[in-house]
Formats: C-alpha cells, sequence, structure tokens
C-alpha cells in the first residue's frame, strides 16, 4: 500500500493511540541509581563535574538510599572511596571496608533496595589502576592473574556484608569465574554478578575520576579496557563472561554504544545492563544550563534510546529525576 491509503500519522495525532502502540516503554523499575561514599560523617560533598551529584558519607548515605527508594528507583549501585590506598588495594578487600560499611548501612535504612556493589581496585589503590601493577619487558603493566585473588576477596567481603549483587568492572580476563568459584566456596551462590563485559576505554568518564578520586597516576587503562574501535570484540567478551557465570551483563558506556548494546541482546538474549555514564550526564547538564536543550526531554529521550537498544536495565545518574518524571507522567495519566 501506498500513501493515501497508508498514514502512518494516523497512530500519532491522537496522544492515548500512540501511547498505546509505543514500542518501547521506559518504567522506573528499568533504572539504576548510582551512589559514592567516602568515611566520615554528617557531611556530603558536591561533584564540581557531576552537578546534583555527591560524595555521601554513612548517614547522608543512608538518607540517599531513602530518597531513592521513595522515587521507586529499585536498586544502587556503590561506589568506594576509602582514606587509606595502597598499590594492592588492601582497603579495597578489608571486610570492614568502606563498602562493606555501605552495605550494611543503606540495609539497615532500606531493607528491600537491591543493593550492588562495584568490584573492581582502582577506588582503592594508590595508583589509581584496575589491578595490580608488574614491570615487564621495560613496562609497567597491569598483572591479570595477581589481580583475580583480589578481586575474588572484594566480592565475598561484599557479599557478607549483604550485597544483593556484585559488579565487576575491571576487565581482567577470568574475573567472572574467578568471583563465583569464591562467593560459591563462601555459600554465597545466590548473589548474582552482574559483569561490566565490554567496557571501552571512553573519555566520557572524566567526571567519575573527580567523583571516585581514581584517576591513573601513570598511563592509562587501554590495556584492559576495550578499544572503542570494536564491536565483534565486545560479543567475544560477553560470551566468556557468560560461561564463567554472568548472569546480567553490561556495556558501558550507553549512548556512543547502542549498536554493541543492540549486538550483545540480539546474539544472547540474556539480561543487558547498560550504563549512562557521567560524561554523559555531564553533557546533557552543563547543555541544559546554557539553555541549549531541555533537561526532562533529554532525560527520557537518551534513557529511552537505550532501552530501545535492547538495555533492561540502565544505571544513571538520572535515575532519580527519571523517575520523578515517569511518576509525574502516571499521575497526570
Amino acid at each position: 500500500m501506498a500513501f493515501p491509503t497508508e498514514r502512518p500519522r494516523r497512530l500519532r495525532d491522537h496522544p492515548v493511540l500512540r501511547e498505546m502502540v509505543a514500542e518501547t516503554r521506559l518504567g522506573v523499575m528499568d533504572l539504576v541509581m548510582p551512589l559514592f561514599v567516602r568515611d566520615g560523617g554528617g557531611q556530603r560533598r558536591p561533584i564540581a563535574s557531576m552537578p546534583g551529584q555527591w560524595q555521601h558519607t554513612l548517614d547522608t548515605l543512608a538518607d540517599a538510599a531513602r530518597e531513592t527508594a521513595e522515587a521507586g528507583v529499585p536498586a544502587v549501585l556503590l561506589f568506594g572511596i576509602p582514606d587509606a590506598k595502597d598499590a594492592v588495594a588492601t582497603s579495597g578487600t578489608d571486610p570492614d571496608g568502606i563498602i562493606p560499611r555501605a552495605v550494611r548501612a543503606v540495609k539497615a535504612a532500606v531493607a528491600d533496595l537491591v543493593v550492588i556493589t562495584d568490584v573492581c581496585l582502582c577506588e582503592y589503590t594508590d595508583h589509581g589502576h584496575c589491578g595490580v601493577p608488574v614491570e615487564r619487558g621495560g613496562r609497567t603493566v597491569i598483572d591479570n592473574d595477581r589481580t583475580l585473588e583480589l578481586l575474588a576477596r572484594m566480592a565475598v567481603a561484599h557479599a557478607a556484608a549483604g550485597a544483593d549483587v556484585v559488579a565487576p568492572s575491571d576487565m581482567m580476563d577470568g574475573r567472572v569465574g574467578a568471583i563465583r568459584r569464591a562467593l560459591d566456596a563462601e555459600s554465597f551462590e545466590h548473589v548474582p554478578i552482574l559483569s561490566y563485559a565490554a567496557k571501552y576505554a571512553s573519555s566520557f568518564y572524566g567526571p567519575f575520576r573527580e567523583a571516585a578520586e581514581s584517576p591513573p597516576a601513570f598511563g592509562d587503562r587501554r590495556g584492559y579496557q576495550m578499544d572503542m574501535r570494536n564491536a565483534d570484540e565486545a560479543l567475544r567478551e560477553v560470551r566468556l563472561d557468560l560461561e564463567e557465570g554472568a548472569d546480567i551483563v553490561m556495556v558501558k558506556p550507553a549512548l556512543p554504544y547502542l549498536d554493541v548494546v543492540h549486538r550483545v541482546k540480539a546474539a544472547f538474549g540474556v539480561p543487558v545492563a547498560a550504563y549512562q555514564v557521567s560524561g554523559e550526564y555531564a553533557m546533557v547538564k552543563a547543555a541544559a544550563r546554557e539553555g541549549w536543550l531541555d533537561e526532562p526531554s533529554a532525560v527520557v529521550e537518551t534513557l529511552t534510546a537505550i532501552r530501545r537498544a535492547g538495555a533492561d536495565v540502565v544505571v544513571t545518574y538520572f535515575a532519580l529525576e527519571a523517575a520523578r518524571l515517569l511518576n509525574g507522567q502516571k499521575k497526570r495519566a
């Protein structure tokens, strides 16, 4: 059929019909709110490059957890900023470190909020890398296999504190299998692994490094994070993580890699998460501040695009703002 018989606008003209036939739906239950927590008490520090985001202390973290739950957002992702750092992330594997204490604080405040914990060394090392550095062939590189034991110990410490999901973000080969074996050995076989399976070496992480106080002291992370030019490799990484026991796989960042999100979902049909990272958040905030775009519309549009690409779960610093927008739409309906 052709015009005038075929008129796609018929289903767009009426606002209720338009909603009824929408192919992609964005809901509050699709969202995860990242939160940063540091030692101390009674104060939260603003993150200059991420307006509206904070470094929390344990007491303000509990308030943030309650605010998240009240908005209907079902989960938080915790990042820790310890007082002490060293070359082998000792504070990160401590069963009484900042994240185990943060998990307990969130669970005490809101028992049914899903708590996901970032499992990586970069926030806890004095060099800011995601693994243990060694000298090899005149270069400083990250020792993959020495790092795995530390990641496994960190995941067990988080699970023992009550984490519902552990999320390794380091991009070491074999880390999902090492974490799965360690969790199972300690009777945490019920704890799922959300693997950052396709994490790219991206320019969009800049504000996060301020937030988590984890810029690399030397070199960069291209030796272990993925090359932005590769998509076939992402499918290989996802397949390996699934074979090692990952329950959910993540693509990070989200918007520059929507093609990868789509390919992962189409190829494997498993739960897929995508992380709308700090740089994506900061761009929208900066443009909105200048009056160059409407922030609420941009938030909903970008998150819907991530869902449309195939993501089941979206980690986003806009989670609370999006939840309020979506809840407001429901009330108006």
